[in-house]
């Protein structure tokens, strides 16, 4: 999947699914269920045993049908390390220019991470793809809303905090996304190799984000 056909992607789901500390064992099994439930794009995070070798295998197994990317990107070399892997895009938890910069020069889309409004417009001109609004659960919706209005121009997306009963609220006030990790990508059911319930929340939190 290219540049622009993922893109288009989350601009029409909407919906990032954050992969953090799953076992390599589980990762197409995931991939699957995500994929099923309607939400077929994956950030697996790079402080995850083995992420790079999963990025590598999702983007093979899946990479037609889904939108891989890297997260918790933290330096220039995370970046290289996870393009030259095979990521389609960077998330960061942070600021750093030189990462935008660099994924810029890859044609990589890159969602940074940012809290203030000074981080925002800092990040936006350096070369982001769209801002990722973090730590959301703590600054909550009330916040981003704040933020989003005198910079209506830059899409931002809310990280932390988003769950079935909120998501709509996140969508309505204009998000360009969200991401959601572990009340998706549920560890517990993981292990237990229930893929179904995955796959089911993935689905709720799809008609939630359209109500």
């Amino acid at each position: 999947m290219n540049r622009e056909q993922g893109l288009k992607l989350i601009e029409a789901v909407k919906i990032i699914a954050i992969v953090r500390g799953v076992q390599e064992q589980h990762i197409a099994s995931l991939a699957e269920a995500l994929r099923d439930g309607g939400i077929p794009i994956m950030e697996v995070t790079l402080n995850t045993e083995g992420a790079l070798g999963m990025i590598g295998r999702l983007q093979q197994a899946y990479g037609d049908s889904m939108y891989i990317g890297a997260g918790t990107v933290l330096d220039v070399e995370d970046a290289k390390r996870a393009l030259d892997a095979g990521a389609s895009y960077l998330v960061t938890p942070n600021i750093d220019e030189e990462v935008i910069r660099y994924a810029v020069e890859r044609g990589a889309p890159i969602f940074p991470g940012a809290m203030t409004p000074t981080e925002v417009v800092k990040a936006w001109k350096a070369g982001a793809t769209a801002i990722k609004i973090f730590p959301g659960a703590s600054l909550g919706i009330g916040y981003l809303k704040e933020v989003m209005a005198p910079l209506n121009h830059i899409p931002m997306m809310a990280v932390g905090g988003v769950s079935e009963e909120n998501i709509g609220d996140f969508m309505k006030i204009g998000c360009y996304g969200v991401g959601i990790g572990g009340s998706l990508v549920n560890l517990k059911e993981i292990a237990a190799g229930n893929f179904g319930w995955v796959r089911d929340k993935a689905s709720r939190l799809i008609d939630r984000s359209k109500s």
